[in-house]
Parts: structure tokens; sequence; C-alpha cells
């Protein structure tokens, strides 16, 4: 079945006359019978009966007429889609970030993509190391962002972005909400919350644990707004790195002594074709200054 068959029996389907049907489509009556002739061949049965003044559809006509409107507009759609992304004048962008990367490190980026496509599609996986790099692997993103990812593919391009380093968050009430540094010694009290989608969560607990502090007794949080409003009400504090945003009402602290730094990368696959927006998107956050970020 060729699309040109279809457009010619949905000409005839709504005219209702060859002759009309044929100067609509631009081709001679002899080629639209033709290939409605060929249709109906393919399809098994007659489609119109060719009455005069008017023809008239079949039974098998009237049943096919929805279907093959509905292939006929979703081809013409995908043509359109397919022009518009080579054009330029469409963009996607599929990236995935881990659990523990805050998409406020992208906003003003992919802001500023936008500005250069009218009409931009985004896609954003979540997920822990692991499963970006799966995602990276199986094509279904083309990039991903992560603080470390352990996966040993040879096909695996890492671009370091940024190295932070993670602080102490409390509520504005607590005992330690005036204090711009605090000592390890000064967390042996507290009850922490343990961001364990965090890929460095099991570091910065080994490391509070020599120190003494009770890491095994922490409350175990699986998302950043939990752990928000858990520190908002001053159910306990947390360790967080300094590119997470918290709210204004809460207090950041340094932690002197605490071995707690990473490296924000950029993933992609070697050797894979990406699109414009994808390049756009590489070349712009490897190229961005970070410093306000990163304090």
């Amino acid at each position: 079945m060729e699309m040109h068959q279809v457009r010619y029996f949905l000409a005839v389907a709504q005219l209702l006359n060859f002759t009309r049907a044929a100067e609509e489509c631009n081709v001679t009556q002899p080629s639209l019978t033709r290939a409605i002739k060929q249709l109906e061949a393919e399809l098994g049965g007659d489609l119109f009966r060719r009455e005069r003044p008017a023809a008239q559809l079949t039974e098998l006509g009237q049943r096919m007429h929805p279907l093959l409107k509905q292939c006929y507009e979703a081809a013409a759609g995908a043509r359109s889609l397919a022009s518009s992304f080579k054009s330029g004048e469409i963009g996607a962008l599929r990236i995935a970030l881990t659990h523990s990367v805050d998409l406020s490190v992208l906003i003003p980026h992919l802001n500023q993509i936008r500005r250069q496509f009218n009409r931009l599609e985004f896609r954003f996986q979540r997920g822990n190391s692991r499963e970006v790099a799966d995602y990276l692997k199986k094509g279904e993103v083309e990039l991903g962002i992560a603080a470390e990812i352990e996966e040993a593919w040879d096909r695996l391009d890492v671009w370091p972005l940024f190295t932070e380093n993670f602080e102490l968050v409390v509520g504005k009430d607590h005992r330690l909400a005036g204090s711009r540094t605090i000592e390890l010694d000064d967390l042996r009290p507290e009850q922490l919350l343990s961001r364990g989608y965090c890929e460095h969560s099991k570091r910065i607990s080994t490391n509070l644990r020599e120190h003494g502090i009770d890491v095994d007794h922490s409350h175990e949080i699986s998302s950043e707004r939990d752990l928000i409003e858990l520190v908002e009400a001053d159910i306990g504090v947390a360790m967080v790195p300094r590119s997470s945003p918290v709210p204004q009402d809460l207090k950041r602290a340094h932690v002197a002594g605490l071995n707690a730094r990473r490296t924000v990368c950029l993933y992609g696959v070697a050797g894979r074709q990406r699109t414009a927006v994808a390049n756009a998107v590489m070349r712009m956050l490897r190229g961005a200054d970070w410093r306000e970020i990163t304090g």
C-alpha cells in the first residue's frame, strides 16, 4: 500500500467524483483510477461503486475510510515532524540524572538552549548511577549527569563539570543554626538524615563513623524533598552537596575535618551520533563557569 493510493482514495471519498478528485490531486484521471484499482486489489474488494452522476463508497470502502484516513494523517504528521527536526525548527533532548544531582544545575543552560529552537522537547530520566549507565548503553538518553558512575565501559565518555563540598543543613531554630563552621564533634548528639540515593552516602557515613558519630541509627531518606521537610521540622540534620538548593530559612554550615567532596560529571557514548540539541548542551555544560554553584 502506497501513500499516494491512500491520498487518491480519500480525495474520491470526499468528492465522490473521479474526475474532480484527479484534478484535486493534480494527476490524470487514468493514473488516479489505476492507483485506486491497485489499492482495491490489495484490500480484496471494491472500494467504490462507480455510478453516475456520483461515485459511492461500498461497504468495504466505508469501513476502510476511517482507518485509511488515520493512516494517511499519521504518515503526514510523521513527515512534518521529521522535516521540522531536520530543519532545526524542533529539537529534542534526552538526558538522565542521578537522584543526587539537582535539576537546578541545568536550568540556566536549558533556558539558554531554548532560545535557539522554535520548539524544544525535553525528556528527563532519573536513577542511580548504574541505571544512568544503562540508559546511556541502551540509547534511551544521549547524555547523563552523575557524581560517579563506576561502570567499566570503554565507550563511556566522561567530562568533569565541577567539584564541590558537602555541607551540614539544619533548621532555622536548631542549636547550630548560627554557626558558619562546626566541628565533627558537634554532630555527636545529632540525629542524622541519610541520603541513601546519593553516590557518596556510604563514603560520608564511613568518614563520620571513623570520628565516633552514630550513623547506624540515622533516618533513611529516599528523596531530597522529604529530606528538606524533615530538616524544616527539626527531625534531623543532613549532609548535602553545595549545589543542592535549600529553602532560605534553613541554615548551612561547613564541617571542619569532614572528608567529603564529589565531582559531578557529564557522560556520553563515544562514537554515537548526537542530535544538534545534545551537542549544543554538551558544549554549553563543558564550557560553563560553575563557580557560582560550587561557592
